[in-house]
């Protein structure tokens, strides 16, 4: 028996146009890539032997992560709300892309967006995390304290732009 974990609490249910039609793709390919390793399972339980068949083994995992995969999105697809517009193109809100300067002269430019599609290695940062919500609701020329521990560094609000459903 597993050690007890509380429920996962899931962020904020927000997501932009097209972060709605990746995930919308990613499940029809899932669903496509599922067919095959169905196939591919049952040549290998065709085979004979399952408790030495390599092949079976990897399928059965195989299967089982896209399964889990499509009950997610499945589940989450109907309770995300996808924002098409700005609630104040001035301000930073959900789906803002902010560009700062920081006092060590670095430029960096983050954009706010559901924890569904954040990808912190692009800029996109999640809507849930400490950076975003330190950078909403503010204006250009607005200043903030980068950093969890109120020793960061010190950036200013360069710019805010918004894409309107994909396209900026």
């Amino acid at each position: 028996m597993g050690r007890w974990r509380p429920p996962r609490r899931h962020g904020s249910p927000y997501i932009t146009a097209p972060g709605y039609r990746t995930l919308e793709g990613e499940l029809k390919s899932l669903w496509m890539r599922r067919r095959e390793v169905v196939q591919a399972l049952a040549a290998a339980a065709a085979e004979g032997d399952r408790s030495e068949n390599a092949e079976y083994t990897y399928r059965k995992k195989e299967l089982a992560g896209i399964d889990r995969r499509i009950r997610y999105l499945q589940k989450r697809l109907p309770v995300l709300k996808v924002v098409r517009h700005a609630q104040a193109p001035e301000q930073v809100f959900f789906g803002a892309r902010v560009t700062l300067s920081t006092d060590r002269g670095e430029v960096v430019s983050y954009r706010i967006v559901g924890e569904d599609e954040a990808e912190p290695s692009r800029g996109d940062i999640n809507i849930d995390s400490p950076l975003a919500r330190s950078l909403l609701k503010k204006s250009v020329g607005d200043e903030l304290r980068l950093g969890t521990d109120g020793q960061g560094r010190l950036a200013i609000i360069d710019a805010i732009e918004y894409e309107i459903d994909g396209s900026p």
